[in-house]
């Protein structure tokens, strides 16, 4: 074949044409023979970076006891009030390896873990969907084609009231108001009271800040709309860190029956919804069981 020659070139343009269309062909073969698997209830997935499966020799996913205990621990820490990205951080510090035997821990994969279906023993399949046969580039599947829900498809890690009880928690952080120019702050859990107090007076967020140097130093919560507007916007005052931690103590001592002598922040953050500062020396702790304690700060 002579690519000179008009001939040569002609035929080199029809071959590739034909090259492209047999492509063409095997992907919409392809699509279908898997669209029939995914209508069967037959679950796909690549195990190799999936943490907390294998397959056995069957092609069956199974759990990987040691590897389940890391998602278990994901659920259960987020489930207490930990941020995404603290327990990456948490992860990391631990010598915990990701699912692609990786050291280094973002939240956004701690984000998917949390909120993959798979975990429960469910799946979604096909989530995401081929729009290019050439490239093979991959696009979230927004309706493009349809969407198949396989319940049992797999042994659970996760139990499908924990599961729910995340996705819950991941509405009502995002939910959380606080005063910022959209309405709307993000959600931390760098401290123990980030995200849980409230100001009764403006329903604003309260905000960490420190007085003092050296051994004066010490760590005080402000309502964020009197701080950044004023107090013709929010008349409440600055509360204590300090005088919140001995009220939560004197509540649980109480009504544990406890003498508990130290404030435990993981203890708070899996007890508390949230803390409604009434004023400067009192304040209303709310608890995820739905009672409500008022204290003297």
């Amino acid at each position: 074949m002579n690519t000179l020659d008009s001939k040569g070139e002609f035929l080199i343009t029809l071959l590739g044409s034909l090259a492209q269309e047999e492509s063409s062909n095997i992907s919409q073969i392809t699509k279908m023979g898997i669209a029939y698997r995914f209508q069967e209830g037959k679950v796909i997935v690549n195990h190799n970076r999936f943490l907390g499966y294998t397959k056995d020799e069957n092609g069956k996913l199974v759990i990987v006891p040691e590897e389940a205990e890391i998602i278990k621990r994901i659920y259960r820490e987020f489930l207490e009030g930990k941020s995404d990205l603290k327990i990456a951080k948490g992860l990391e510090n631990d010598g915990i390896l990701t699912g692609a035997g990786k050291p280094t821990w973002w939240a956004s994969t701690v984000k998917s873990i949390l909120k993959n279906e798979k975990y429960m023993g469910e799946a979604l399949l096909q989530k995401t969907h081929t729009i290019d046969f050439l490239t093979k580039k991959r696009v979230k599947n927004n309706g493009i084609v349809q969407q198949y829900y396989v319940e049992n498809s797999h042994p659970p890690i996760i139990n499908k009231e924990e599961f729910s009880a995340v996705q819950a928690e991941f509405e009502r952080r995002s939910n959380m108001r606080g005063y910022s120019r959209t309405g709307k702050s993000a959600f931390t859990s760098e401290y123990a009271f980030s995200g849980k107090l409230f100001c009764q007076n403006c329903g604003s967020k309260f905000r960490r800040a420190s007085w003092g140097t050296g051994k004066n130093k010490q760590y005080v919560w402000r309502c964020i709309n009197r701080e950044q507007n004023g107090v013709d916007k929010c008349s409440t005052k600055t509360v204590k860190e300090k005088d919140l931690e001995q009220a939560f103590l004197r509540v649980m001592n109480r009504e544990q029956e406890v003498k508990a002598t130290k404030f435990d922040e993981e203890i708070f953050r899996r007890l508390v919804e949230r803390v409604k500062v009434m004023s400067m020396i009192e304040a209303v702790f709310m608890f995820k069981t739905g009672v409500e304690r008022r204290e003297v700060l």
